[in-house]
């Protein structure tokens, strides 16, 4: 055999071997134990860049076999970015197949129904898988960028757990959280009772949040929703304290006074008839529920048992008589 043939069939040979150990470490796995690795590519990324920067996060692979491999399956394009987590046993073509599916790792958050905005920003603030471009803005700038329809935040969101891409805008999430909030809300106003006091859907936000912040039985709500809509009807004051409790802002201290029930603020229910002017927390899907569907009934007040429920009353004698029961 002359030296020419000989060398193309150790060519021929040396080729084959590279690609069966190619093949092999495609499938094989980057690491078999431990923690999953988190790593991140930057938008505009090439292919290069990215194999790099997942070697340079901590994961165990060659960086040019990776973008070796990614070109070879025509997935070179189509990287996607964003933060991801690789979990041990994972092969390089799973890898890839990841980050090209967008498979983005995820994080969560959980909003709690009755809380303020203030709480849910504060979480949100602190959230570290967030990107946070709304820091620093006022309530005001904030919903001009949510929704400009709106000036002030509170009640407008909707708790619940959300789950999202780590690297995520807070901006992104409080687009969620709102939209979710007017989704419920719609759905709730449209199977709404007939001959309700409220002029819009807003009201029925505003009234949704007291029964949130009222109600110590979610089976109750709806008869609580019931004493605040029939003292509506009947021009009664509302004479609820989270109202002005909420009022008062920092100067709530943990306990209610009587002359914080005197003195007057926009969210005073006990000096200014109607509802007060916004939401007071965020209500959950119950308590929009029982504002647009409560329960038919004559009540006009409540006195809680000091066991977690109420005592309702249709008019001031029993009322009083309850009150003497269970608070005296």
């Amino acid at each position: 055999m002359g030296f020419i043939k000989k060398l193309f069939v150790l060519l021929v040979l040396l080729a084959i071997a590279a690609g069966g150990g190619f093949y092999y470490w495609m499938q094989e796995a980057i690491f078999s134990d431990g923690k999953a690795i988190e790593f991140t590519i930057k938008p505009g990324s090439s292919v290069r860049v990215a194999a790099r920067q997942i070697q340079q996060a901590g994961v165990p692979v060659n960086p040019l076999m990776l973008e070796a491999l990614a070109r070879a399956i025509g997935k070179a394009n189509k990287l996607k970015a964003g933060s991801y987590e690789i979990e041990a046993g994972k092969t390089p073509l799973e890898l890839l197949n990841k980050i090209v599916n967008g498979e983005f790792s995820m994080a969560s958050l959980a909003v709690i129904e009755g809380w303020s905005f203030q709480q849910m920003r504060k979480l949100v603030d602190a959230h570290p898988s967030l990107k946070h471009e709304t820091q620093g803005m006022s309530e005001n700038e904030l919903m001009h960028k949510i929704s400009p329809d709106f000036a002030q935040a509170e009640g407008l969101f909707f708790p619940d757990t959300y789950l999202f891409a780590k690297g995520s805008t807070d901006l992104q999430l409080y687009q969620q959280a709102h939209g979710l909030l007017l989704k419920k809300l719609d759905e709730a106003w449209k199977k709404r009772a007939a001959d309700l006091p409220y002029k819009n859907r807003y009201e029925a936000l505003i009234m949704a949040s007291i029964i949130e912040k009222e109600t110590g039985q979610k089976s109750e709500r709806a008869m609580i929703a019931s004493v605040f809509v029939n003292r509506l009807r009947q021009g009664m004051l509302l004479q609820t304290d989270p109202t002005v409790i909420y009022g008062m802002g920092e100067r709530y201290q943990g306990k209610i006074y009587k002359r914080d029930l005197l003195t007057d603020t926009p969210y005073n229910t006990y000096t200014r008839v109607g509802l007060p002017p916004t939401p007071i927390a965020l209500p959950g899907l119950e308590s929009l529920s029982a504002a647009l569907s409560p329960a038919k009934s004559d009540a006009l007040y409540f006195v809680a048992r000091g066991n977690g429920t109420s005592q309702f009353s249709d008019n001031l004698n029993d009322h009083n008589r309850a009150v003497n029961k269970y608070q005296r």
